[in-house]
């Protein structure tokens, strides 16, 4: 089963939610701050790490911003109840999906599933086999080139790393170019049907994906935005 790493400093939080995690069969490595973390997973990236914002000595997103530098882990955050920038900041950071505080155990599941199946259809290929249907299956569209199956994405030749979240939803996109997918569209290709984000969840990966192109291409603008409607992909 996959590894999950929990950092929270709310020692309840790690004892209840570690217990939940195991009895589904999963393998938990719990943290009391990000620090502490840091290291532990730069060196064992699990697979799914689940971060609460606010800690003391380094905060989710400060460890999020460093674990990136290194493997592209799917990342759950815990917010605060009523706190909405938290939600903007995280997602704005790259994280794959956010849960307020309190939240059921149920809900936590669902998502840490969903999040896990994403991430499993993106591993790279063991065999001759499953290669050649990777290279059926890449995308290319103008200077932007897709591996789904390696989770590798290229634009003109120089590559961007992304969430598994950013990459369903270009995806998506670029699919089709030329035509418009609502917010709706995005969210069935990203999510499971059962997990449900509203709309600013969206909008924050589309900001998210058009930095990290701008960082390759200061002149990228392939991602267009149809206020009221929706987005399309320009080639």
């Amino acid at each position: 089963m996959a590894t999950i790493a929990l950092v929270d400093d709310d020692k309840n939080i790690l004892a209840s939610v570690t217990m939940l995690l195991e009895q589904e069969g999963y393998h938990v490595r719990s943290y009391t701050d990000g620090a502490s973390a840091l290291t532990a997973l730069t060196a064992t990236p699990p697979d799914l790490a689940i971060l609460d914002i606010k800690m003391p000595r380094m905060d989710g997103m400060e460890l999020l911003r460093r674990l990136r530098q290194s493997a592209e882990i799917p990342v759950i955050f815990l917010t605060s109840k009523d706190e909405e920038i938290d939600e903007l900041m995280g997602l704005n950071a790259g994280a794959d999906d956010y849960i307020r505080k309190p939240f059921s155990q149920r809900l936590l599941l669902e998502r840490v599933k969903a999040i896990l199946r994403r991430a499993e259809g993106k591993k790279t290929p063991t065999t001759a086999a499953a290669a050649s249907e990777a290279a059926k299956q890449t995308m290319v569209r103008g200077e932007l080139t897709l591996d789904p199956m390696r989770h590798e994405c290229m634009w003109n030749g120089k590559p961007v790393r992304l969430t598994v979240t950013e990459f369903l939803i270009l995806q998506c996109l670029a699919l089709r170019p030329g035509f418009v997918k609502s917010r709706d569209n995005l969210m069935d290709a990203a999510y499971d049907d059962q997990v449900y984000v509203d709309d600013r969840t969206i909008d924050s990966h589309i900001k998210r994906l058009r930095k990290k192109f701008k960082v390759v291409d200061d002149n990228f603008d392939s991602i267009e935005t149809l206020y009221g409607v929706g987005y399309r992909y320009k080639e």
